[in-house]
């Protein structure tokens, strides 16, 4: 991929004041692309990283806060950046809470944070932002997942992460056949651990967990105008971990 490959597009990125988020919207503002950087309550870190992104050759940044899990806090955002940016043609659905505790010792608080952040959040933006892309024939929608997810496989701890990651890839495979003509793909890229996890396993594959690079270049990859006959997939940046040796 080229460094002007997102130029003339504009791209949202929710949860990207800090960790991959960030990564990946530094690297959308590397390849021209306007750049939205979403953030919930680190107004100062998102304006930071817009300010970073314009300086990396952004075509035009902004920092717009919104709580993806409220219907009207999303309109807001979404109506924040087509005002400052113009209509999102590139979304990156990256925010997801994470609680690595047995599912017995969460409170119902916790259980529904993780769910509303991770698959309530993915569901409202993607929602928002259709309608727009409809009507330009145009959109890619990049939804981050959890390797495994799809497989089925779950463990007593931080077990409503994994159920709200299997339903963000079930939506991802849904709504690429729901707008299969209409000039928008959706796809996934599902991390297993990545540098800024909470909890490392002892066993990581390759020795490292993944770097936020590894996981940015798919993002890019679907992101890309090119990508037009690729939609519906789900690219797992796990170093070849296998889940059936756990």
């Amino acid at each position: 991929m080229d460094d002007t490959a997102l130029e003339g597009r504009t791209v949202l990125v929710t949860g990207s004041a800090r960790g991959l988020g960030r990564a990946i919207a530094l690297a959308a503002a590397d390849r021209g692309a306007s750049v939205a950087v979403h953030y919930h309550s680190s107004a100062d870190a998102a304006r930071e990283v817009a300010s970073e992104a314009d300086e990396r050759g952004a075509a035009a940044t902004t920092a717009v806060q919104g709580d993806v899990t409220d219907p009207e806090s999303v309109d807001g955002l979404f109506s924040a950046v087509e005002s400052d940016l113009g209509p999102v043609n590139g979304l990156v659905n990256n925010v997801g809470d994470f609680a690595p505790a047995h599912w017995e010792d969460l409170d119902l608080a916790t259980w529904n944070r993780v769910i509303e952040t991770n698959l309530n959040g993915t569901y409202l933006c993607a929602k928002r932002a259709l309608p727009a892309m409809r009507e330009a024939g145009f959109g890619r929608i990049v939804n981050v997942g959890y390797a495994s997810a799809e497989k089925g496989l779950v463990a007593p701890e931080n077990f409503p992460y994994f159920v709200a990651k299997a339903g963000v890839l079930m939506f991802t495979r849904m709504l690429a056949g729901d707008t299969s003509e209409d000039g928008i793909t959706v796809n996934a890229v599902s991390p297993y651990v990545i540098e800024n996890s909470d909890v490392f396993p002892e066993d990581l594959p390759r020795g490292r967990p993944a770097a936020f690079a590894d996981v940015v270049r798919p993002v890019l990859f679907f992101l890309d105008a090119d990508s037009d006959y690729l939609s519906g997939e789900n690219v797992e940046v796990d170093g070849g971990w296998l889940p059936e040796d756990v």
